[in-house]
């Protein structure tokens, strides 16, 4: 057995700006061999903070680590998708034997069952153990690794919710018991596949007779997404696949956009802050994690609660930002808004001046705190 050794790139670790790259070999009893991993951690990760991360594993990490890492880390400094916890398991040498499947069950065997229990039983726990990932998972996979990721379906409680299967080159029956599977499955899981126009034909011709078939799936449980890229070969399809994929898996933790803003918050029989609630109570009961409040989010709803003329709802929210946001701008900003919309600017304009010693927020700085003061005062004088 090789000789267990890790070691911790002092490249960006240092640096909260920069997400943190981590190499590390470990051993495996499984394998009965030792396999090198790659991990990203999210920028400003805290090991100490009771705050945790969704988990992906990235197979074929020898290639396809850099492309998915990359990909979340620059969507999450967006806050499109949450901070991940990425790992890669290199495969460059040993690929053939860890997908191995059966000629007769079309299931893994011998290397491929050790591969798979690896995964299962060590990598997992191992990754629980040393971080801090929340319980919901990824699996991304390619070519042969894009097969192997549904062998994780067929468990009774699956280990991930969500598969990323880039080109998969797909067992025998792999698509019959895939429909079979994700009809029937009771967890809300997100599946994303993807072709492309040059794709390797027998994968491509495999893979859109496999999509017919889960495209007649009816299951409440099943988020599917399917991508046939035009101008798009086996490889380079990846890199347009990766970005759909991240972003269909977490739709629902993006920041409220205008189209959401129009089609669900001012229609939405309830309050704009109730359905700012019922958003991030979804959030954490899909992805298992708390989302901290955005000043996006928080923006639409105030802006829906104007047009609504809702001041109860105004009044909720100025009270959460407050709660959340004890030192910054934003807490006086907002319970100022809402004096000014009672009619009370003698509040507004105390709250607003309060706002000058707190700290400023991405939208809201000093300049716009003297601003409101002013209205506020000129309001006073009429």
């Amino acid at each position: 057995m090789k000789k267990l050794f890790t070691f911790i790139l002092p490249i960006l670790f240092s640096s909260p700006l920069y997400s943190q790259a981590i190499y590390k070999t470990i051993d495996s009893e499984k394998l009965d061999d030792a396999r090198e991993l790659k991990i990203q951690l999210p920028r400003n990760y805290d090991s100490e903070s009771k705050r945790t991360y969704p988990l992906v594993i990235v197979l074929d990490g020898d290639y396809l680590f850099e492309p998915i890492a990359g990909n979340i880390d620059y969507q999450a400094y967006w806050e499109d998708i949450p901070d991940c916890i990425v790992v890669g398991v290199n495969q460059a040498n040993t690929r053939e034997d860890d997908f191995l499947y059966d000629d007769d069950t079309y299931l893994p065997v011998n290397e491929g069952a050790n591969y798979y229990e690896f995964l299962a039983s060590e990598l997992i726990p191992f990754l629980e153990n040393n971080y801090k990932v929340s319980s919901f998972r990824v699996i991304a996979g390619h070519d042969l690794g894009a097969n192997f990721i549904n062998y994780f379906l067929f468990k009774d409680r699956p280990l991930f919710r969500a598969y990323i299967a880039l080109s998969p080159d797909l067992a025998p029956e792999m698509a019959t018991r895939l429909k079979d599977r994700l009809s029937e499955i009771e967890q809300e899981t997100f599946y994303y596949m993807a072709t492309a126009d040059a794709d390797i034909s027998f994968l491509r011709n495999a893979i859109i007779e496999c999509n017919a078939m889960l495209n007649t799936i009816d299951n409440q449980n099943l988020k599917y997404k399917f991508d046939n890229f035009e101008d798009a070969n086996h490889y380079s399809l990846v890199g347009r696949g990766i970005p759909k994929a991240l972003n269909e898996i977490f739709s629902l933790y993006k920041p409220i956009t205008g189209k959401e803003y129009k089609e669900q918050i001012i229609p939405f029989e309830g309050s704009p802050y109730d359905y700012l609630v019922k958003k991030y109570k979804d959030i954490e009961y899909f992805y298992g994690f708390e989302k901290q409040l955005i000043e996006n989010d928080i923006r639409a709803i105030a802006a829906a609660c104007n047009k609504k003329n809702d001041l109860d709802a105004l009044e909720n929210l100025a009270k959460m930002v407050k709660k959340e946001f004890p030192n910054s701008m934003l807490s006086a900003y907002y319970m100022g808004m809402f004096h000014e919309k009672e009619g009370d600017y003698k509040r507004a304009l105390l709250r607003y001046k309060a706002g000058l010693l707190l700290e400023p927020s991405q939208y809201i700085d000093k300049d716009i705190m003297l601003d409101k003061m002013y209205e506020a005062q000129d309001a006073l004088k009429n």
